[in-house]
């Protein structure tokens, strides 16, 4: 389903004055919103005057933010437009033959969506999906005394993770970002695919933790704060999990925590997407990883058939199983979840029959209003028990 959204974000560049390279081409963004255009505007924040928006200087490096096949350049001797009025049509029908030089610098942009199926209001009794409209990918939730509190990968953007605040799953307001002071991640000259990818937010003895990865900006870490609405620490950085993502927190009911992540199988990739997860504990005095590591997944709940980007894990307990949760076949119209079950936190684990619980990838293709790619999910209890 495509988005209304209205929002403002300062772009990466965490000392604010230099320019900031982040869109492909001749200032072209390309916003996916299930395939609705969207109107984009580059303003900038009020009262300053809007800044000027010009092609890079001859000097500035090539962007190597890896396009969409149709904004990928057909020839590497295509000349690329320097006309800015061109830009919303470029945004509605991508041209198969933009270059990606020169790249667009700005300090501030704008994004406003709209569609036609948020103008009329739900019926009594009834809500629209998605409860939070537009940019908001790869949620983690948690709840604490009666309120939920979720949270969503960033990339490049700063401030970064916004915290939200719900009573009811519905209604949602934002309450902080976990990275709001420029010191906590550096993220200049980061393409905006890079960065923040999958945190995921937990609660235990009186502490919010926050863990995930930072791409190309540090690696796996974990932040710390009393309250969701902020101060959250700086982080703090996990290096035994290099080369991994997706990291998610467990505590168990033994006092014992963990970390599940995506990362390398055994012996190596057999094929393109083949990855694994794997465990290890957590200590929370030290908020460091200890004692050994083990792998719970090798490439997928099928092997045979080479399932690719088993990733996105989260680990709950339930009626004495522990339930791993995982994103499974990539992030683009095969996007699933799939979960598996072990009376041990190190297994082994059994897929569930029936996988996977959550996919769009078998729905009619021309269905309307569709919501598609979908995976990345979370699990919550709620204060009477449901989930």
């Amino acid at each position: 389903m495509a988005a209304r959204l209205r929002t403002r974000w300062r772009v990466v560049s965490q000392s604010f004055e230099r320019p900031v390279r982040a869109l492909i081409g001749s200032l072209v963004l390309a916003v996916a919103s299930a395939g609705h255009a969207a109107e984009t505007k580059l303003p900038s924040p009020a009262p300053a005057p809007a800044p000027a928006l010009a092609a890079a200087p001859a000097s500035a490096p090539a962007s190597t933010l890896a396009a969409p096949t149709s904004l990928r350049p057909t020839s590497s001797t295509s000349t690329p437009s320097t006309s800015t009025s061109s830009a919303p049509s470029q945004i509605a029908k991508p041209s198969p033959t933009v270059a990606l030089n020169p790249s667009a610098f700005f300090k501030y942009f704008q994004y406003d969506g709209h569609d036609a199926v948020f103008d009329q209001p739900a019926g009594p009794g009834t809500y629209r999906n998605p409860v939070l409209a537009g940019f908001y990918p790869d949620p983690s939730i948690t709840q604490v005394d009666g309120k939920f509190y979720l949270v969503n990968s960033t990339f490049t953007f700063f401030p970064g993770i916004p915290v939200f605040e719900s009573r009811d799953l519905v209604h949602w307001h934002q309450i902080g970002n976990v990275i709001d002071r420029p010191r906590e991640l550096n993220f200049d000259n980061k393409d905006v695919s890079r960065g923040i990818f999958a945190p995921t937010i937990r609660y235990n003895k009186g502490l919010f933790y926050l863990i995930t990865t930072a791409v190309d900006a540090g690696g796996n870490e974990v932040f710390v704060a009393k309250n969701p609405a902020g101060p959250w620490s700086d982080p703090f950085l996990l290096p035994s999990l290099e080369g991994g993502i997706d990291p998610s927190l467990f505590f168990d009911d033994d006092g014992k925590a963990y970390v599940v992540n995506n990362g390398l199988p055994e012996g190596g990739p057999r094929y393109e997407g083949h990855r694994a997860i794997w465990i290890q504990e957590f200590e929370t005095a030290t908020r460091k990883l200890v004692g050994p590591r083990k792998m719970l997944v090798n490439g997928g709940v099928d092997p045979a058939k080479k399932p690719i980007w088993i990733e996105g894990p989260h680990m709950y307990r339930h009626d004495g199983w522990y339930i791993l949760m995982c994103a499974e076949g990539g992030t683009s119209t095969q996007h699933s979840e799939v979960v598996l079950r072990s009376k041990s936190p190190w297994g082994p684990f059994k897929p569930y029959k029936g996988n996977p619980i959550l996919t769009q990838r078998d729905l009619p293709a021309d269905r309307p209003d569709p919501i598609i790619n979908a995976g990345h999910a979370d699990l919550v209890a709620a204060p009477d028990g449901s989930w």
